[in-house]
């Protein structure tokens, strides 16, 4: 299973030109597939796997807690190493030809609310270099609906001083994106501030950098986002970068904005991914509404 498993992920980087994301997940995905075979069934090459182990694994994915989307997510990471060993000759069946998704309910995303996000926005000290960068990440983060590998990949010469980012998001695929002006704002103070003590010669290429000038981590930011949580009186389930983009779409529906607009803002190819916000938007107002209104 291991070269299986690794001529797979080779394919998917070189041909499918997959993201590091991507396959870092489809790989922990293919591992913990790897060790129940192991483990349950004492199989640990492709040519022993049976339809039935496969069921079986998506019946053990549920029983131990993962959710209906995660068991999805398993199912499309093994049925692909499937297709791939099939069609290059290693395997002459597909035993995950007949497994099939898990039906679940679309889920409503968890979205702040302005008073909440306001409240994380002032919690770095900008007076501090590490204040002054976390506070324009957040900034950012939330005026642009980015997704987090898309702002810690950011590079100073996709920035506009006409108040637009150009960003690269899934697939490679470019978009424009205005920044909002307190967020260009705080770019613009951390990038002629405590940026040029760390790159004073502008020789790295990435706008948020770490103390020692290299890019910013996912888990370093990560750290950063439950930090602020903390000083804003906001829970930690609450607060994740992409709680932030959930909350991005929202409040723009909220106030009006057109779903077209908000559907480019977030780089989705579909406007049905889009919609999903108009019914966050619909559920916050008539919570808001019950709460509020004398006879609600």
């Amino acid at each position: 299973m291991d070269s299986a498993i690794e001529g797979y992920l080779a394919h998917a980087r070189v041909e499918r030109r997959l993201s590091a994301n991507t396959l870092a997940s489809y790989a922990r995905d293919l591992a913990a597939l790897q060790a129940y075979l192991a483990d349950e069934h004492d199989v640990d090459e492709p040519g022993g796997v049976k339809r039935q182990m496969l069921t079986e694994y998506m019946g053990h994915l549920l029983d131990t807690g993962r959710g209906l989307r995660s068991a999805a997510r398993h199912r499309s990471a093994f049925r692909q190493l499937f297709q791939f060993l099939v069609r290059e000759r290693i395997l002459a069946e597909d035993p995950s030809l007949l497994i099939d998704t898990p039906r679940f309910t679309t889920k409503l995303p968890d979205v702040l609310s302005e008073e909440q996000v306001d409240a994380l926005l002032a919690a770095p000290d900008r007076s501090l270099a590490i204040g002054q960068r976390d506070a324009a990440m957040l900034e950012l983060l939330y005026s642009a609906g980015l997704r987090v590998s898309e702002l810690l990949n950011l590079q100073l010469e996709q920035l506009s001083d006409r108040g637009w980012i150009v960003v690269t998001g899934k697939g490679g695929k470019s978009r424009i994106v205005p920044m909002g002006d307190r967020a260009a704002l705080s770019v613009k103070a951390w990038v002629n501030g405590h940026r040029k003590d760390l790159d004073p010669e502008l020789e790295k290429p990435w706008i948020f950098l770490s103390p020692r000038g290299k890019a910013l981590s996912r888990s370093a930011f990560w750290y950063r986002i439950k930090h602020y949580a903390t000083l804003a009186h906001i829970p930690h389930r609450q607060v994740s970068p992409h709680k932030l983009r959930h909350s991005f779409a929202t409040h723009l529906l909220e106030h009006g904005a057109d779903l077209r607009a908000v559907q480019l803002m977030l780089g989705h190819a579909d406007i049905s991914t889009t919609q999903i916000y108009t019914h966050v938007a619909r559920e916050r107002l008539k919570r808001i509404h019950a709460a509020s209104h004398p006879r609600g």
